[in-house]
């Protein structure tokens, strides 16, 4: 089994970008409930696309990288760059 730590990406009602880090071992399965309002708190009620994704052999790997995008303000700045271009 894989882990994936995945960026998903929306704009707000303002057309001001938002995104989302998180990690998962079924990425699809965990977009589909950020969509229908039933993953985490804050995703709900937004229509989010997939921007990133890397795959993990292990949990932990999975949870430190995770951490790691998190606290990289500029890392997810250019990855959401990108959504924006789309």
């Amino acid at each position: 089994m894989y882990f994936y730590v995945y960026l998903i990406c929306t704009k707000n009602n303002n057309n001001r970008l938002i995104s989302y880090v998180g990690y998962t071992n079924n990425i699809k399965n965990r977009i589909k409930k950020h969509n229908s309002s039933k993953g985490a708190k804050f995703t709900k009620g937004k229509n989010w696309k997939l921007l990133f994704k890397k795959k993990f052999l292990t949990k932990s790997e999975a949870m430190k990288y995770e951490y790691k995008l998190k606290k990289d303000k500029i890392k997810r700045a250019i990855l959401k760059q990108r959504f924006q271009s789309v």
